[in-house]
């Protein structure tokens, strides 16, 4: 089957685009040393406090910069990106600390870009369901950074993969996070691509933070733009004698995220089990997205912008959507592809998809012409339900 569009998550096209942890070898020491770096590591039990401790109005905010270029060497015509994103946790009800995660312009401003124009919720639990953990890669070295107005003990660690043509890749983070809980104590990003053609990079740094007041209350907002966690989306496959629907489900847990996919369980209830889920840290996540606007251009598509304008509806919903196709001749056979893009991306029809959903297709195809010009259908995809599973939510 030919099938024009990848349904790959946002996380894997994200590490994909970046390589932003690339490799997963273990550097720890057997018996580290007093003066070694790796004993100085942010102490999970630390982390794992802090969300206990969450509070309304814990906030921290992060200016970022991004920029590609097509050709290597930086020549050609480079896009740019760059703004604040804040993250600040807005309620808590324990398991759960529910995190407003918004990307701006350097004056607070909203960012013009369709991907980064809205807040999105993130729900994370403030204990986990299982042992999580992703080793940091690189060369480690003590520093003792200034930053937003303090200086802290830190580590910073280097994985360069240019000699393989892959991208420089250093993190730089506070040993023990306190009020940097949120993004495991990140202090500092910095990547840079390289290789394939590829030119540009993106950074990332601590500007303020700020912790809130205790005995603060806020009531749980309502899911209607999730990150992810909380919520999920289902899609129909229509691939060879077997059409299925696949789940795709999110949940967070003390700076992880979470994702699974699979055949949908009738019996079980949605998104009770994460246990196989590969975690990510939120705070790679959060250099991805713009990195991922900045990658992909103008919203919507060209393709889709130039196609027909109707109505995509799932589950009674009916959203504003821009179909494109386009022919293609093969040895002789003739295929028509077909992409159905959300017209805008934050319809209200649209409350509660998750946010790679959003600018996937809602629906693709592909048929095949055959003899007298009838259209035979070979497969596609379709987005046919999606909802929050946290529960309470509506």
């Amino acid at each position: 089957m030919h099938m024009r569009h990848s349904t790959l998550p946002l996380a894997a096209l994200l590490g994909a685009a970046l390589s932003f942890l690339p490799g997963c070898e273990s550097t720890k020491s057997s018996s580290p040393s007093p003066s070694d770096p790796q004993a100085q590591e942010p102490s999970a039990m630390q982390a794992a406090d802090a969300w206990k401790r969450a509070r309304v109005g814990d906030r921290v905010t992060y200016s970022f910069s991004g920029t590609q270029s097509s050709e290597p060497r930086g020549g050609g015509t480079a896009r740019t990106l760059a703004g604040q994103v804040t993250l600040e946790v807005v309620a808590v009800q324990q398991p759960w600390v529910w995190v407003r995660v918004a990307y701006t312009d350097e004056a607070g401003k909203p960012l013009a870009h369709p991907r980064l124009a809205q807040d999105l919720l993130l729900p994370v639990r403030a204990d986990t369901t299982r042992p999580l953990d992703v080793p940091l890669a690189g060369e480690k070295s003590a520093e003792k950074p200034s930053s937003a107005g303090r200086t802290w003990e830190a580590t910073r660690y280097v994985s360069d993969q240019r000699p393989v043509d892959g991208p420089l890749n250093a993190r730089v983070y506070a040993n023990e996070p306190g009020p940097l809980y949120l993004t495991h104590g990140l202090l500092e990003a910095d990547t840079t691509l390289s290789g394939f053609g590829a030119a540009g990079g993106f950074k990332l740094a601590l500007r303020e933070f700020r912790e809130g007041s205790a005995g603060a209350n806020a009531p749980v907002p309502a899911l209607e733009r999730p990150l992810g966690p909380g919520a999920y989306y289902d899609r129909r496959v229509d691939m060879g004698p077997s059409p299925s629907v696949q789940r795709m489900c999110f949940a967070a847990e003390r700076g992880f995220l979470l994702r699974t996919e699979g055949p949908v369980d009738t019996n079980a209830a949605p998104c009770s089990d994460f246990s196989q889920a590969q975690p990510e840290r939120l705070e790679e996540l959060l250099m991805g997205l713009p990195w991922e606007a900045l990658s992909s251009g103008e919203w919507p598509p060209a393709t889709a912008a130039a196609g027909t304008r109707g109505t995509f509806t799932a589950e009674g919903r009916d959203v504003p959507a821009l179909t494109a196709q386009n022919t293609e001749n093969v040895e002789g056979t003739q295929r028509v592809f077909s992409e159905t893009y959300a017209a805008e991306p934050w319809a209200p029809a649209l409350a509660g998809l998750p946010y790679e959903a959003r600018f996937q297709p809602l629906a693709s195809s592909t048929e095949r012409v055959a003899a007298g010009g009838k259209r035979e259908p070979e497969g596609g995809t379709r987005l046919v339900r999606w909802g929050v599973w946290l529960g309470g939510q509506k």
